[in-house]
């Protein structure tokens, strides 16, 4: 049975998507079968994997609505052992659609169930707001994985986020933790990615992952080539890095 695993941060620009990409290739690099679910109207998991969106038929709208199941929608990539279920832009009509509809929280969480058993590990790639996506998401998962950017302001709406996962756990999902927080973007050379790994740390303790996530063109460049950083430049410091996190997600 699939440990699921969301990626979320209210915040834009923290290194979400590149997380959601990276983890899951380095998750399936380690031998573990690995879906990633792209919920993200922008769908830019999908494109940064290598799928062509404008030749999609169907994509996770199709089965949040109930048009399709889950297995209907699964794409294979290049990677071997990893799969993806794909996003495109209609996505933004799930919310309104949904609006009336009771149990709208749980719908994604009813359509992973149909393929839990296949996997070891679902990642789930989440818009940057918090929206019935996003709690959708967090309703099917297990834990939750908070990328956080290395730069001022970081950590603020950190605690608003902390708190809806409460309310989730307490109202929509017992089981749902959070798994860590991941320091992204990394810059050894200032003293202030320093100063907010320091804070992290005072604040949350030992949810900050060992492991630090660099800042890097070769993981900004990636994506463009619908490829993961394994395949871009697997001898990079980002495809070493992403790596080490595979492992202690594994371990945690």
């Amino acid at each position: 049975m699939a440990q699921i695993i969301c990626i979320a941060n209210q915040k834009g620009g923290v290194g979400k998507t590149t997380t959601s990409i990276n983890l899951a290739t380095a998750l399936a690099k380690i031998g573990k079968r690995t879906l990633l679910v792209d919920c993200d109207p922008q769908a830019n998991a999908t494109t940064g994997i290598g799928i062509d969106k404008t030749a999609l038929r169907e994509n996770l709208y199709h089965g949040l609505i109930g048009d399709a199941d889950a297995q209907a929608l699964i794409h294979p990539t290049a990677v071997e052992g990893l799969s993806v279920i794909p996003a495109r832009v209609e996505l933004i009509g799930f919310e309104v659609e949904m609006m009336a509809h009771e149990g709208r929280e749980l719908v994604m969480r009813e359509l992973l169930d149909e393929v839990k058993e296949a996997f070891d590990y679902i990642v789930i790639d989440c818009p940057p707001s918090l929206s019935l996506l996003t709690l959708n998401a967090m309703a099917s998962a297990d834990s939750i994985l908070v990328p956080l950017q290395s730069e001022f302001y970081a950590l603020e709406g950190l605690t608003q986020l902390i708190d809806t996962v409460k309310r989730i756990k307490a109202s929509l999902n017992p089981r749902l933790r959070i798994s860590g927080i991941l320091l992204t973007m990394f810059d050894r050379r200032t003293n202030l990615s320093f100063q907010v790994a320091e804070e992290a740390e005072k604040h949350f303790n030992d949810l900050v992952f060992t492991t630090r996530i660099p800042r890097s063109v070769r993981l900004s460049e990636a994506p463009s080539y619908g490829e993961p950083i394994f395949l871009y430049d697997p001898s990079s410091v980002g495809a070493k890095s992403y790596l080490a996190l595979a492992k202690e997600v594994v371990e945690r």
